[in-house]
């Protein structure tokens, strides 16, 4: 499942019209004779090493804490951009480092989305951490692509984090986080490069590549975003290592000295979801729905693996951002304990 529509910014999947319905169809049709898939087990690796190093090539101000950076990557092939939120003590202490949060936006949206959706501004207030918003490309599946580029894996843990480093003084202590696509994208990142992250959070986010419902939204997803899912990740059938290689179910033992948080909707619209066009609510409905089962699966196969997980299963709920909005202020409390210091819900 690429970002499903009802992930991009507000009014945009009205414009999709029929497609929309004509996937949600097939979804459903699928749905109601999928069965859950056997998580397989596989290798995992790393990204591969940026092919010089990356820069940031331009500064935007955007208020007195929040700047936009235009970063020129290696990895990515183009520049790519990063919206970040500095810590209120950044200016005045000028020998400290910070600890950072990663929040990685969905398949259809970009860099922008957390600060246009949500609240993390007022959040971030009394926030004693970095907080980082790359952009992530549409459908980048947060992957290096098998293809060559783009290779955002390598661009997200290596390229920004080493610039971060280097220029805004982040620490090595990090949390991340993301929804949807990015939500896979946190946990394939926390998996594939143990003990780079203290706490992953991931709101309704497919978690197993091998679940029928996940296989039909990436093939849908794919289509309508004009790229080849094998382009991503190989074929799923010659290429298997690859998939599981990308695939959080296949790497439970990898989140051991990680905390996990997952959350999902039951697919039921509530009262957040009146007076959205109806196939908004369509679709937002069947994306979320898709998702309790395989989550549930996952977050079992985490404790048996004596992995530290919570897990926050709510109904009514879509796949939508006032329910994305609710679960930030339900997880800041524990991000800015794990990050090291009290904060504000």
């Amino acid at each position: 499942m690429t970002m499903p529509p009802t992930a991009c910014p507000r009014g945009a999947v009205a414009r999709r019209g029929r497609r929309c319905l004509l996937a949600v169809m097939v979804m459903v049709l699928v749905l109601l004779d999928a069965s859950a898939a056997v998580p397989a087990g596989g290798a995992h690796g790393a990204g591969r090493a940026g092919d010089g190093p990356a820069r940031i090539t331009s500064v935007r101000t955007i208020d007195a804490r929040t700047r936009d950076l235009t970063v020129h990557s290696p990895a990515v092939g183009t520049s790519v951009p990063v919206r970040v939120i500095l810590p209120r003590r950044w200016h005045t202490d000028k020998k400290a480092t910070f600890p950072v949060l990663y929040m990685l936006h969905g398949g259809d949206d970009d860099y922008t989305s957390w600060t246009r959706e949500t609240d993390i501004e007022r959040l971030a207030e009394t926030a004693d951490f970095l907080i980082v918003m790359p952009d992530g490309g549409k459908a980048g599946y947060y992957s290096d692509w098998r293809t060559g580029t783009p290779r955002w894996e390598t661009f997200h843990t290596g390229e920004l984090v080493r610039l971060m480093e280097s220029t805004y003084r982040a620490s090595s202590s990090r949390a991340v986080m993301g929804l949807s696509m990015g939500g896979f994208g946190a946990l394939n990142y926390a998996a594939r490069h143990q003990g780079m992250f203290r706490y992953v959070a991931a709101m309704s986010s497919y978690v197993d590549l091998d679940d029928p419902a996940v296989r039909l939204s990436l093939a849908l997803g794919s289509d309508r975003d004009g790229i080849d899912i094998k382009d991503v990740w190989g074929d799923p059938v010659t290429d298997r290592a690859n998939w599981q290689a990308h695939n959080p179910a296949a790497m439970v033992r990898a989140f051991r000295g990680t905390r996990v948080h997952l959350s999902v909707g039951s697919g039921t619209p509530g009262p957040s979801d009146l007076g959205r066009d109806l196939d908004v609510v369509v679709v937002s409905t069947v994306a979320e729905a898709a998702l309790p089962k395989s989550v549930r699966a996952f977050a079992s196969s985490l404790r048996r693996a004596g992995v530290e997980v919570t897990s926050h299963h709510y109904d009514p709920g879509t796949h939508s951002w006032p329910y994305w909005q609710r679960e930030l202020h339900r997880v800041w409390p524990t991000v800015t304990k794990v990050l090291g210091q009290r904060g504000r819900r």
